[in-house]
């Protein structure tokens, strides 16, 4: 059989493009690369791949898929792996489900926070989201991660939970160093959701996540867009 014929439209500042790389990694399949800028209007080249202009894209052989976890699980599932079983296999379908339920949780109820504490203009403003963030962690979350051993359901891989949510946890554990957001996010998820701490040291260290994220980068530019934000 033909190896399929993989190209990512990308952009590794992005998280959400960036799931589709910890899934790329894991798979350890080959793909073209092509990346987008997403600080200067589409082209109409790449308007016509993606309509909605967005990262990632996947060409799989020809065809187009468009949106993260999409494409995420698309690659899952053409590729059965340690990351998600066939639905068919014995405890698939149950841990699909899992999965799928600890991925919306994290992004619905929790993630949402950290982009808010990242991007408040004043202080009480990032201390109300990083407590949310905190209390949503341990409400929804910590109690997700009793089995993790490291990663999600005593798997001592990633498993597609890690694909969906990587790309987040591994700024939560590395820019409030940068000064970014208040280190006591960390400390007090240490003290307060242990299971979700360990799982995210574990889940920020590991290759594919780490693989295109460039900390200084990033870091950098989200610096920029604060300043941008601030001084408008």
């Amino acid at each position: 059989m033909a190896a399929p014929k993989i190209k990512l439209y990308t952009n590794h500042g992005c998280p959400w493009a960036h799931r589709a790389h910890i899934a790329l990694a894991e798979l350890n399949l080959p793909f073209e690369e092509e990346i987008i800028d997403l600080k200067v209007p589409r082209t109409a080249e790449y308007l016509k791949v993606n309509p909605r202009g967005l990262v990632p894209s996947l060409e799989f052989n020809g065809e187009i898929i468009t949106e993260s976890a999409i494409v995420s699980n698309f690659l899952a599932d053409e590729f059965p792996s340690h990351l998600l079983p066939p639905s068919n296999a014995p405890g698939g379908a149950l841990l699909r489900v899992k999965i799928a339920f600890f991925a919306d949780t994290f992004i619905s109820k929790v993630n949402g926070n950290f982009f808010k504490a990242l991007f408040a203009k004043a202080d009480d403003e990032v201390e109300a989201a990083v407590k949310e963030y905190v209390d949503q962690v341990v409400k929804e979350v910590e109690p997700l991660l009793t089995n993790a051993a490291p990663f999600f359901n005593g798997s001592d891989k990633l498993t597609q939970a890690e694909v969906l949510t990587g790309s987040f946890v591994v700024r939560l554990f590395t820019l409030p160093k940068h000064g970014l957001i208040p280190e006591s996010i960390l400390s007090d998820l240490s003290v307060k959701a242990p299971n979700f701490y360990r799982w995210g040291q574990a889940v920020s260290k590991h290759p594919s996540v780490t693989g295109i994220y460039d900390e200084e980068a990033i870091a950098a530019g989200t610096k920029e867009r604060l300043a941008k934000l601030r001084a408008a």
